[in-house]
């Protein structure tokens, strides 16, 4: 197998460290997404694994071949970044074919390949069009069109999405997600939108300030978050700082029930996804007294706002005759079950 294989790879410029020593693997076929906020260095290690920029230590290995000092053009790996990069005075057909025929192709076998290309995303009749003419979901579906011409056994895309619409750019996760499958190439996406990667990957790679938080599946990504960051960042969740006491987290005056495992007196935080929160009369442990101070409808699920002693409190119930029916100003009791408290520490060394 193919695996492609980061060693200790690490990026610095000048003084400044954007990639910190990142041990990775990708399987072949496998789809993993690169999440973490802006200038968090996902682009940067992409760009290392595309050989456009040159790692400061560590290797980079392809199928057990070193590659790490392999220019781009012999890593023929293909890319797709955030501008298409497509050719407007070229009619798609020319703009797919375009590698093929500097490779040394003959026009007519790179337009036959070409042709066929299109009819892979969905482009089949498009051929003669400029790119002007087409829609932004058109142009990305060139612009991969392109990337895989010349049978790339890696496939690169840094942001390649949030110039589309929201409705757009859902259909062509799906359709990209499809196609990688179909293909089985293996694939790096680099974003910033969580439910982008949480749609597509077969793997998780978080990052945050140059480092690597967390690799898992998109699963255990959200229900097992490795630290507060992953927590915060993967979908919502409440937060409050709190203690160990006694093996509860005191938050205030209240102290919880956890499964967790702290040494005492430690600071922690005490983290709960608004979904596994509820406002129903249940018995057990962990109530929180609270006045609703905002309701949002969002279709299948209701969230309330809730403000309590602890602080401000976030519940998901799904919609209808089974869930709870409050408004602003309604007070209520928000149960925090222990199964589903995450209890992280406070700070990080």
């Amino acid at each position: 197998m193919e695996d492609l294989v980061l060693k200790g790879v690490s990026k610095s410029f000048g003084n400044t460290r954007a990639v910190e020593p990142t041990d990775l693997t990708f399987a072949q076929g496998q789809l993993t997404a690169l999440l973490g906020p802006s200038g968090c260095g996902k682009t940067t290690l992409l760009r290392m694994i595309a050989g456009l920029e040159m790692p400061s230590t560590g290797t980079i290995r392809l199928g057990g071949k070193d590659i790490t000092s392999l220019p781009a053009d012999k890593r023929k790996f293909g890319m797709v970044f955030q501008s298409f990069a497509l050719f407007p005075h070229y009619s798609v057909r020319e703009n797919v074919a375009y590698s093929l025929t500097i490779s040394g192709m003959g026009k007519a076998a790179a337009f036959e390949k070409a042709n066929t290309l299109l009819e892979t995303v969905r482009l089949d009749g498009f051929g003669d069009r400029r790119i002007g003419e087409l829609s932004g979901g058109q142009r990305q579906r060139v612009a991969i069109a392109r990337a895989l011409a010349q049978e790339p056994s890696v496939f690169l895309l840094d942001e390649p999405m949030p110039a589309l619409d929201a409705k757009l750019r859902e259909e062509m996760q799906g359709e990209l997600r499809l196609l990688q499958e179909r293909l089985g190439i293996t694939t790096i996406v680099v974003t910033h939108d969580q439910r982008e990667a949480m749609t597509m990957a077969d793997q998780i790679v978080v990052m945050s300030n140059g480092r690597v938080e967390q690799i898992a599946n998109p699963k255990e990504i959200y229900h097992a978050p490795a630290n507060a960051f992953v927590a915060d960042f993967i979908g919502k969740a409440n937060f409050f700082d709190g203690v160990i006491e006694a093996g509860k987290v005191r938050v205030g005056d209240l102290a919880f029930d956890n499964t967790a495992s702290f040494v005492e007196g430690s600071k922690v935080r005490l983290a709960i996804r608004p979904e596994r929160a509820s406002l129903e009369s249940l018995p057990g442990t962990n109530k929180v007294p609270g006045k609703v101070i905002f309701v949002r409808d969002l279709g299948p699920v209701r969230e309330y706002h809730v403000d309590s002693q602890i602080g401000p409190i976030i519940v998901e119930c799904a919609t209808g005759e089974a869930g709870p029916d409050l408004s602003t100003g309604d007070t209520t009791e928000v149960h925090m079950p222990p199964e589903a408290l995450q209890v992280f520490p406070q700070a990080r060394a």
